[in-house]
């Protein structure tokens, strides 16, 4: 048997499966709150146990791999926005797995993407697709992740990073004035900094200058935080909540255009995390596109990229599974 997992700065999901012409089949799998728990390995207990009482038998795990949301180095990895400490070794030796593998979050969810249905993607560009092109998987939740996938022989060689810190560009004036008002607060401005839950906030917050707020909108965002933003977009039409997601999802598309046309990701780009699964009718509705697209010289090669969005909130533990099955 095999564990895989998927562990973000807000939640994370664990699998128990077991391996079969080296694919995953399922046989547990739990959803949990990080925040309920003082470290991984309190966590993963707890999902042993769960396992164990399922099973109703101890487990003999021969291998893992946890997907985890920050650089991965000499199988470690501090997490970006979580003060968690994973250590392949520790956790090998405390749960006695004979194989422990720690890779980035996004190196994770890049793998899953040869696992995906045909269901649990929307396609917002069909672009001409090419086989055995560059993909980029890309996505916003508590921060921004991204990873390239290469061709290399058969299959695909993938590329982990921090490419969700590169620096903001603004496009236009108004972003512009949104990138003065965050250099004054934070110096150097990542599109992390904009492009994430924090980061709509902060759009959100940039532009209470220019629009009423609604004392509603105010109350919602108070309690509920960026979540309240989208909703108030989405369901009820508020004109400074539907600006600043626009705003949001302009530079994100920006942001995601041009790790496009980085690599000629005529494989497609995978536009994951939970966001975009929440805001996908606002995606689609044309801004997102457009930023992507607005490279000039080089629009058109953006125009034959495939772009889509990852419906599926479990793109990283299926990638894990994967990386853990070929171990």
């Amino acid at each position: 048997m095999i564990l895989a997992g998927d562990i973000g700065g807000t939640k994370a999901l664990l699998q128990l499966a077991t391996v079969r012409a080296g694919r995953p089949t399922p046989l547990l799998e739990r959803r949990y709150a990080v925040a309920s728990f003082a470290d991984f390995s309190a966590m993963l207990a707890r999902f042993l146990d769960e396992c164990r009482q399922h099973r109703g038998r101890e487990l003999r795990l021969a291998s893992a791999c946890f997907g985890a949301a920050g650089p991965a180095s000499d199988n470690r990895i501090n997490m970006t926005n979580l003060p968690w400490h994973l250590d392949s070794g520790t956790i090998a030796t405390q749960f006695g797995i004979d194989r422990v593998r720690l890779v980035n979050d996004f190196e994770a969810a890049a793998a899953g993407v040869e696992a995906l249905g045909e269901d649990e993607i929307a396609s917002l560009q069909r672009g001409e697709p090419l086989p055995q092109a560059p993909r980029v998987v890309i996505g916003a939740g508590t921060g921004l992740g991204v990873a390239y996938a290469l061709p290399q022989g058969k299959g695909y060689r993938i590329v982990p990073g921090e490419g969700g810190h590169v620096g903001f560009a603004p496009a236009d004036d108004e972003q512009m004035r949104l990138w003065r008002v965050l250099h004054a607060q934070l110096g150097r401005v990542s599109v992390e900094h904009v492009v994430c839950g924090a980061g709509l906030l902060r759009i959100y917050e940039f532009l209470r200058a220019e629009l009423p707020e609604a004392p509603s909108l105010r109350e919602s965002v108070r309690r509920e935080g960026a979540a309240a933003i989208s909703r108030h977009a989405l369901e009820q039409n508020d004109p400074l909540a539907i600006r600043a997601l626009d705003l949001f999802i302009t530079c994100y598309g920006a942001a995601a255009g041009d790790h496009a046309l980085a690599v000629s990701a005529r494989g497609g780009v995978y536009i994951a995390g939970g966001i975009a699964r929440k805001i996908l009718s606002r995606l689609a509705a044309g801004g997102f596109m457009a930023a992507f697209n607005a490279k000039g010289a080089h629009a058109q090669l953006n125009l034959r990229v495939p772009v889509h969005v990852v419906t599926t909130e479990r793109l990283g533990l299926l990638g894990a599974a994967l990386i853990a099955a070929r171990r």
